[in-house]
């Protein structure tokens, strides 16, 4: 069955759809010899398709694993400041895979990993309805009618953030930890609207994304998800 290029290279676990796309813009993948010009171009898989040259790696099952993203680390497979990066810093044995979503580099915690471009990319969906739990160490006064108004939803620098849920776990002084949860999780999303409440972020550590939880996974380990567990929470719609 025929399908578009950038999701059949999202599927072989080199990168996901978007970046698949950019990829073949940048008429960086060629099909039978030939230079590919759009992400439209439909494959069956059989033909010789390269990425500069290199044949891609054979599409396997659909993987996922939970990993403990510990502080200090970007998650990016390359950065152009040369710091340390999740995917060089995981456990020997692990095949090329791509993140849900993002930890930024002084946020730790949960992060999915998948050996499925295209998985991923669907796991990031708002309407998928998957929360995303953070425990967030704060510092400074708590106001809460800026807490409640967060929590209904607001606009900051033009970007519109969804409700959210905001629970205070202990308070001492200034220093609290929050229980924040996210219906979708926009870039630095916590942290902004931190700052609008006039709160300083001092840690961050993910709890939870969606079904999956952090639970005792130590920083820097890594477990996978049982192929059972893994069909029951993303049922035939995620094309196991």
């Amino acid at each position: 069955m025929a399908e578009r290029l950038a999701k059949f290279m999202a599927r072989s676990g080199i990168c996901s759809r978007r970046e698949a796309e950019k990829l073949i813009e940048q008429q960086r993948v060629t099909i039978n010899g030939e230079i590919v010009k759009t992400p439209a171009t439909l494959v069956e898989g059989s033909e010789n398709i390269l990425l500069d040259g290199e044949k891609l790696p054979k599409v396997e099952n659909t993987r996922l694993w939970l990993y403990h993203k510990p502080v200090g680390l970007v998650t990016t497979h390359k950065d152009e400041k040369n710091r340390a990066t999740v995917f060089e810093n995981l456990p020997a044995g692990m095949p090329r895979v791509v993140s849900v979503g993002r930890l930024d580099l002084n946020s730790e915690g949960l992060l999915l990993l998948t050996n499925n471009g295209e998985l991923s990319r669907k796991l990031e969906l708002p309407q998928n309805g998957w929360k995303r739990r953070y425990k967030v160490r704060v510092h400074g006064i708590l106001n809460k009618n800026k807490l409640s108004e967060i929590e209904k939803g607001v606009t900051i620098d033009g970007v519109d953030y969804g409700a959210t849920k905001i629970e205070v776990e202990s308070q001492n002084g200034t220093n609290s930890w929050l229980c924040i949860t996210l219906n979708e999780g926009k870039n630095r999303e916590i942290r902004k609207l931190m700052k609008y409440a006039g709160l300083e972020v001092a840690r961050l550590i993910r709890l939870s994304y969606g079904p999956f939880q952090l639970g005792s996974l130590k920083k820097g380990e890594v477990k996978e998800v049982a192929q059972k567990v893994l069909k029951e929470q993303l049922g035939s719609s995620f094309e196991l």
